[in-house]
Order: C-alpha cells, then sequence, then structure tokens
C-alpha cells in the first residue's frame, strides 16, 4: 500500500468533518481538487471507502477500517516528531503518558496542578498510542509512563505500581427492564444491542475480547468511539445496553439516567497500575508519585 501522509491527511479531515466542503476548507484545498484525490484513492485500493448519506459522506466498513489505522499512523507520525524536537533542542523535562482508558481524564487535573506546582520546568505530555498498547509504548520509549489495567508480561522489564480497582459494568437505561437487577448471566445477552467502544470491535485489528460471561451471544454489536456521553446517550435512547467502567458511569448513575449492573455473577474487576522504564529520571519518578498518591485516597473511583 503506497499510501502518502498527505493522502492520510486527505481521510483524516473528511473523517471529523463529514463532507468535502469542510475537508477542502480544513486542507485549504478546492473541493474538486479533494474529490479527485478520493477517487484516485478508491480506485488504488480497490474499494469504496465512503457513501454518500444526504449531504454527508459515511464511511463504510473499509472506510472505518482505513481512517482507524489513518489515525494510528498520524498520531505516531506527530509524536515522534515532537520526540525528535525535543531531542534537537535539548528538552529533558517531559513527561509523555498516556491511559489505555481515553474515554476520561477527569481525574487528571488534579494531578497536573500537583505535579506542575513541584515542577514548573516540566511539561506534561498527553501522548496518543495506536491499539492502546500503552505498555509497548513505554518498553520502546514513546512514553515515559503508562496507566495501563492489562497484565502484560512486558512488565518484567519495567518498574510498576498499583494505583486503583475499578469494574466494567452493564448500562442500562434508568426504566430499563433490567434496572435495579445485581448482575447479569450469558442468556440474558441474546438478543441484546450490545454498545462497547471500537477497541472492542471485532472487526477491527486488533481488537478486546468482549467482557461478557462466557457462552453469551449479543445478537448485534454497536461499536462507537472511545466518547462515554455516546455510549450513555444510545442507552438512554434504549438503543441497547452499553458497557463503561463503573467510576465513568457513576455521575450518570447519580443523575437518574442510567443504571448499571455487573457483567455476570463475579463481575469484571480490573487493577489499574502505573508503568514506567526503571531508572527513569528523577521528574517521572515524582509524576508517578503524584500520581500514587492521588489514588491512594480513591482506591475504587479515580475521581476528584
Amino acid at each position: 500500500m503506497d499510501i502518502d501522509n498527505r493522502t492520510l491527511e486527505l481521510l483524516e479531515a473528511i473523517a471529523a468533518e463529514g463532507t468535502l466542503t469542510a475537508a477542502s476548507r480544513t486542507l485549504h484545498l478546492s473541493q474538486p481538487s479533494l474529490s479527485q484525490r478520493l477517487i484516485g484513492l478508491e480506485r488504488q485500493l480497490g474499494v469504496q471507502l465512503f457513501e454518500r448519506a444526504g449531504r454527508r459522506l459515511e464511511p463504510t466498513r473499509a472506510g472505518r477500517r482505513m481512517i482507524h489505522a489513518t489515525h494510528a499512523v498520524l498520531a505516531e507520525l506527530r509524536a515522534t516528531q515532537r520526540d525528535l524536537d525535543d531531542i534537537r533542542d535539548g528538552r529533558a523535562g517531559v513527561v509523555r503518558f498516556a491511559s489505555q482508558c481515553s474515554t476520561n481524564y477527569q481525574w487528571l487535573p488534579p494531578v497536573i496542578h500537583a505535579f506542575s506546582g513541584a515542577w514548573p520546568e516540566v511539561e506534561l505530555r498527553i501522548q496518543p498510542v495506536a491499539d492502546d498498547d500503552v505498555v509497548g509504548a513505554v518498553v520502546d520509549d514513546r512514553l515515559d509512563v503508562a496507566l495501563a489495567s492489562k497484565s502484560d508480561r512486558r512488565l518484567e522489564g519495567l518498574a510498576h505500581r498499583p494505583l486503583f480497582e475499578d469494574e466494567l459494568v452493564a448500562v442500562v437505561a434508568a426504566d430499563h427492564e433490567w434496572a435495579g437487577r445485581d448482575h447479569l448471566d450469558a442468556r440474558d445477552f441474546a438478543g441484546v444491542n450490545l454498545i462497547v467502544f471500537d477497541a472492542y470491535d471485532p472487526t477491527r485489528t486488533p481488537h478486546l475480547p468482549l467482557p461478557i460471561p462466557e457462552g453469551a451471544e449479543p445478537a448485534r454489536i454497536t461499536a462507537t468511539p472511545s466518547v462515554s456521553e455516546l455510549v450513555v446517550e444510545l442507552v438512554v435512547a434504549q438503543h441497547g445496553v452499553g458497557i463503561l467502567p463503573s467510576w465513568v458511569a457513576a455521575p450518570y448513575v447519580a443523575a437518574g439516567r442510567v443504571a448499571t449492573l455487573r457483567l455476570s455473577e463475579r463481575g469484571e474487576p480490573r487493577e489499574w497500575y502505573a508503568a514506567w522504564r526503571r531508572n527513569a529520571p528523577a521528574h517521572v519518578e515524582a509524576f508517578v508519585d503524584g500520581l500514587a498518591a492521588h489514588f491512594a485516597a480513591r482506591p475504587t473511583l479515580p475521581v476528584p
């Protein structure tokens, strides 16, 4: 596949803007020129990437796969350019950080505030990581600190520290027939439209295994971008049953919009930890200490 950066930026702009007119303004190119480039790309790949839905361009299955790859490649190239700029300019005071759960960084501002007060000369940079492989990004020196929940053999070569626990839960509308139940079992998922983040999309490569009981067979899976509000709105509109971390769902439960229940009798608990390279600079160690201090009083809910 021979595709240059300008073509990737074209796909990124169309996916973000939804129309060639808006994408042409973003890229400062004429609409006819953009249209010809898109037609040429589809001919090169042999598949249609977008189809018209009224005035908008909606990605096809092939288009969604290309857009996912585009975001990953461009994010990595941009992060690499920043790292090279740091090396060229001799900037060592940076902490590159990412979390496997990028749906909600609401807990991060107080950590940044405390860290910046103690280390004002150090920049904290939230770094995008392809396919949420944050542990691999630390191993490869693309991140300094990762917040992760998946067990990973590569941790043996890294320093790591437990921070908090949470649980993936089913999210239903407040007036759903399941509201008030304690948990689900495999039979409950028959005929259900399961609403999950796109990391769980079975058509995506790679994808996470669905956090549902063994033998459960949902009728349909709706994969959404990693935006918790979107999952909640689909659930409230009775489009299906969502899956979210318990602490992400908690504010919506408190507002009376949704109810949550465990995904099985034993639930789907997860332990989260910080991972970083051994012998890291003092400011990286200090940032990890700040994370640990923040979560110490919040062992189950990473909220301010």
